[in-house]
């Protein structure tokens, strides 16, 4: 069997930036995809707790790859057991497969909580959507790591 990919888009909001929450302390931030996916940035850092992870994907997106795989690999088992239904049925074996199962709802993931602001970060020069009490009491940049105190 070959290996199969799927692409899943994460929408942006209006000013163009994309939800993603920390793993380790479960707080949301936003980024734009360009300051993500950008060469420069070795690593995301949690504006919250300041620690690196491995990903930041929201549970959104975790239940959407998990409904579109196990979607598709019941395709692949049904298909499969509709062709031995044809292949072994004779008169002294029936092989009866049934109706194909209902695929799990694939919901499409919306760009959600609104309650994040801008914030300007010195160090970096780029921006992101953070908590408004960690403007008030500083946050780590997501970019370098640096804790900021003086966020505009």
């Amino acid at each position: 069997m070959s290996d199969m990919t799927f692409q899943i888009e994460i929408p942006a909001d209006n000013d163009g930036f994309v939800l993603l929450q920390c793993p380790l302390c479960g707080d949301f931030f936003k980024v734009r995809p360009s300051d993500y996916e950008d060469d420069g940035v070795l690593s995301l850092h949690c504006p919250s707790c300041g620690q690196v992870s491995d990903n930041y994907i929201t549970e959104d997106v975790v239940e959407l790859a998990m409904a579109i795989a196990q979607n598709y690999a019941t395709d692949l088992v049904y298909d499969e057991m509709k062709k031995w239904e044809r292949q072994y049925n004779s008169k002294d074996f029936k092989f009866n497969v049934g109706q194909k199962p209902k695929h799990k709802p694939e919901n499409p993931i919306k760009a959600t909580i609104e309650a994040l602001t801008i914030s300007h970060l010195s160090c970096c020069l780029r921006e992101a959507k953070i908590k408004p009490m960690l403007k008030i009491c500083g946050c780590y940049c997501p970019f370098c790591g640096v804790k900021d105190y003086e966020i505009e």
